[in-house]
């Protein structure tokens, strides 16, 4: 990847870091402000006591908290009081009627106690005064139920001038009434009601004198509860009722006010609290969308500043990046201004699998699935179905997996008719994401529905695949980015340079197309780039096509050129093809690493030939002027290529190399080049350099396998 002149008019200005977190703020900025009319709380010039002008729907979820209250307590008043029977309050009231009128019948026949003597015994008292008194100390004196001070002196007095069979029948006839009433449970509350109740049940019998009073007052002190109030109780009921109330709420587009209707203080009051008046104004999403760009700067800048590039190259990935990523942000605000025009889902229709299938062609996978990902959590705040501080977890997830697939089915990078089949197979992905979301929400939709869906799906996958073979070109040439699919179109012989190699020099081109082979076989095996290396190879030696017949390779039925010039000129012609080379190569505009492998192919190697023949010849000849000028291999391509080169040269000179003699000058070719120190200045290692010596033994010996002679054909002239 070549840096824009531009940037480096910048770079020279500011240091890297700098330059680097300049980048950052600024794509910040930029997100911060493509997303930040999605966030702006759409207000609403609406009044107490007005009709709305318009049907009025929440832009987001929200919770009533007064008509939860409200039904809170409602559903605490409906709890029925939990009431405690008491155990034996029937028997206490029947016992104290008992025992009241007993103790009536004990004064009235007042004895003289045991081991007495006849003739001391007291004459029964006659007098009435006498006996309530004696009778007020026989009642029972409990403080909660003190009989002297709840009948009155009369009501005593009649009990005590009735007959015993009278007592009697008041105690028959109260208890029995009492217990009725009491059998059935009387609430604390209701005591009064039971009174009165055996008020009217004792009336109903017929008692002499004032005896029929009597027994409805001795009655209503006798009757008490038998069921009182549980607080305890009753309040873990109501507490639970109150739990169990869900709390009243207006869903996401949810009607809050119908058009025409009056705005009362309930519905202005949700209003308001959902930030729809114009006199509200609140901070609090422009905050939260803060965050949000923070957390995907943040995440950005941690994964570029663990990515394992040069720092050249780190800047312009980021730069990269940063653009196709506000490219695809642009789109989506207009496909989301589209929305706007009440067209239903359009938002589908964006095209999610962009970003990543651009990204995977010029970058890599993992940048490409990182953007991915922070792309589809854009995509649910800029398609937020027209209500503002809301997201749409569906186009999301649609995002997310339209991008993902994008970058799944992008197996082969070579050919531009692969992203076209990419974008269908997203397209494909697409109607079935669709299909998945609309029937997990249940909801019905007409044929024409389900026919806009499946277009926009289609769209959606298609035109992913047509901005990406669109923007391409751009990439590539801007970024000086040599893409697989430009290496391929590099590849093709059509190519001027390579058709004026295949007309000038065709035994060079058969020499390239042969080191091609040696040298993609063994970049692949250690990890390199194959593709690159095959197609420098096609490009190295074209500046032999400048003077084609000074190399060997193209001297068919010819003297020697070199045979007639001196040992300086010959070094002239062919160290030069090299910089001829480049120079031809930047004159057609090929990508910077075709033209590094064109220069440091020979690196600086000695040409030894003319070297040792300037010295046979006694002149004063120093090695350094016998050198190719470099640059040294950068790149594990580059090197691969140096020795790929020199190995196909030094083989295809013997007649019929044997396994042993390829292995040999393999090994030799490459220790040479060891030893003098080309491998210096590019991260190939030891290890790597024997595998691609065993890679290359491999290739030579499939090319140069042994052949079986056949003596008639060989009369023929014909080859086996």
């Amino acid at each position: 990847m070549q840096t824009h002149p531009f940037l480096l008019k910048i770079r020279s200005f500011l240091s890297y870091r700098l330059f680097t977190n300049l980048l950052f703020v600024l794509l910040g900025i930029i997100v911060f402000g493509v997303l930040y009319g999605n966030v702006t709380p759409k207000t609403l010039d609406i009044h107490l006591y007005e009709d709305a002008p318009t049907t009025i729907r929440a832009p987001k979820k929200f919770v009533d908290e007064e008509a939860t209250a409200k039904k809170k307590e409602e559903a605490k008043a409906e709890v029925a009081s939990v009431y405690t029977p008491k155990e034996g309050a029937i028997d206490n009231s029947t016992s104290l009627i008992h025992s009241l009128l007993e103790s009536v019948n004990e004064v009235k026949s007042e004895k003289q106690p045991e081991g007495e003597e006849e003739d001391l015994k007291p004459p029964p008292s006659q007098d009435p005064n006498e006996q309530l008194k004696l009778l007020k100390a026989k009642l029972p004196k409990d403080k909660n139920n003190n009989v002297t001070n709840s009948l009155s002196d009369d009501v005593l007095k009649t009990l005590l001038e009735a007959s015993e069979d009278d007592l009697s029948r008041v105690e028959t006839i109260v208890s029995t009434q009492m217990k009725i009433i009491m059998e059935n449970g009387v609430k604390e509350e209701e005591l009064n009601e039971a009174k009165l109740n055996l008020e009217q049940r004792i009336t109903n019998y017929s008692f002499k004198g004032d005896l029929s009073t009597a027994a409805v007052k001795l009655g209503k002190v006798a009757i008490e509860p038998t069921l009182y109030y549980d607080a305890e109780k009753t309040d873990e009921l109501k507490k639970l009722a109150e739990a169990n109330v869900e709390k009243v709420e207006i869903i996401e587009g949810g009607v809050i006010v119908e058009d025409g209707e009056l705005i009362t203080p309930k519905k202005y009051s949700i209003l308001k609290s959902l930030g729809m008046v114009e006199d509200t104004f609140s901070f609090r999403p422009y905050i939260g969308l803060a965050l949000f760009v923070l957390v995907v700067i943040s995440s950005l800048y941690y994964f570029f500043y663990t990515l394992e590039v040069t720092e050249e190259r780190k800047q312009n990935y980021l730069i990269l990046t940063s653009i196709v990523f506000v490219i695809s942000l642009l789109i989506m605000k207009i496909v989301g201004l589209i929305e706007q025009l009440e067209i239903n889902d359009i938002a589908f229709i964006f095209p999610a699998a962009f970003t990543g299938m651009i990204l995977r062609i010029l970058l890599n996978e993992r940048i490409a699935m990182m953007m991915v990902f922070i792309l589809s959590a854009c995509s649910s705040i800029v398609f937020h179905q027209q209500f503002s501080g809301s997201i749409d977890i569906e186009i999301a997830i649609y995002t997310l997996f339209s991008g993902v697939s994008g970058i799944l089915f992008l197996v082969s990078r070579n050919q531009r008719s692969n992203i076209l089949r990419a974008g269908i197979y997203v397209a494909l992905v697409n109607i079935l994401i669709l299909g998945f979301l609309i029937l997990l929400s249940g909801t019905s939709y007409s044929n024409s529905e389900y026919v806009y869906y499946i277009v926009f799906a289609l769209v959606s996958g298609i035109m992913s695949s047509i901005l990406t073979i669109g923007f391409l070109p751009f990439f590539e040439a801007g970024f000086g980015i040599l893409s697989s699919m430009r290496l391929v179109e590099l590849s093709s012989p059509t190519q001027p340079l390579l058709k004026k190699l295949l007309t000038d020099a065709p035994g060079t081109y058969h020499h390239s197309v042969m080191v091609a082979n040696l040298a993609e076989a063994a970049c692949e095996a250690i990890g390199a780039n194959g593709l690159l290396a095959r197609v420098g190879c096609y490009y190295h030696d074209v500046g032999k096509s400048k003077r084609p017949h000074f190399f060997i390779e193209n001297q068919l039925n010819m003297g020697n050129p070199h045979d007639r010039v001196s040992p300086e000129t010959s070094r002239d012609v062919i160290i030069s093809h090299a910089s001829d080379g480049a120079q031809m190569l930047r004159k057609h505009k090929l990508p910077k690493e075709i033209v590094d492998i064109a220069e440091q192919h020979h690196g600086t190697t000695l040409l030894k030939f003319f070297y040792y023949k300037a010295k046979e010849q006694g002149k004063d000849v120093k090695e350094e002027e016998y050198r190719y000028p470099g640059p040294k291999p950068q790149t594990r391509e580059a090197a691969v290529i140096s020795i790929a080169d020199s190995v196909e040269a030094a083989v295809r000179s013997k007649k019929s190399p044997t396994q042993a003699e390829i292995k040999q000058l393999v090994h030799s070719i490459v220790q040479d080049r060891l030893q003098d120190g080309q491998f210096n200045e590019c991260d190939i290692s030891l290890k790597q350099l024997e595998t691609v010596k065993r890679s290359l033994c491999e290739t030579l010996n499939g090319i140069f396998h042994p052949r079986i002679e056949y003596p008639e054909l060989q009369a023929k002239g014909e080859e086996a």
